[in-house]
């Protein structure tokens, strides 16, 4: 993997996506390039990383494309469809979610 990851955040709106994001940054994780993905209904928002505003994407099947690692924590029903899309698209897969949810 790229010592300096394109790293995705999906759901980058919301209280886990954002901290996430706030993470990435207190710990200078060293990535390429960072891409906020969401729901139709929070793209174009903008947020802060680093001092620049980024606009935030709406999420697709295509969106991994170019990823090297995707944060994300989304309800289970998408839990079960992504897996598959990330392993075609060789994206490495990092997920928070309640193991008995």
């Amino acid at each position: 993997m790229n010592t300096k990851p394109h790293v995705a955040i999906v759901g980058a709106t919301g209280a886990v996506g954002r901290e996430m994001l706030t993470c990435l940054e207190e710990r200078d994780f060293p990535l390429s390039q960072i891409t906020l993905l969401a729901s139709a209904r929070s793209a174009g928002k903008r947020l802060e990383f680093r001092n620049e505003e980024l606009t935030v994407a709406v999420l697709t099947r295509e969106s991994f494309h170019g990823i090297d690692i995707a944060l994300f924590q989304l309800a289970a029903v998408f839990r079960k469809s992504l897996p598959p899309l990330q392993r075609n698209l060789g994206v490495s897969l990092s997920t928070i979610h309640r193991p008995f949810g």
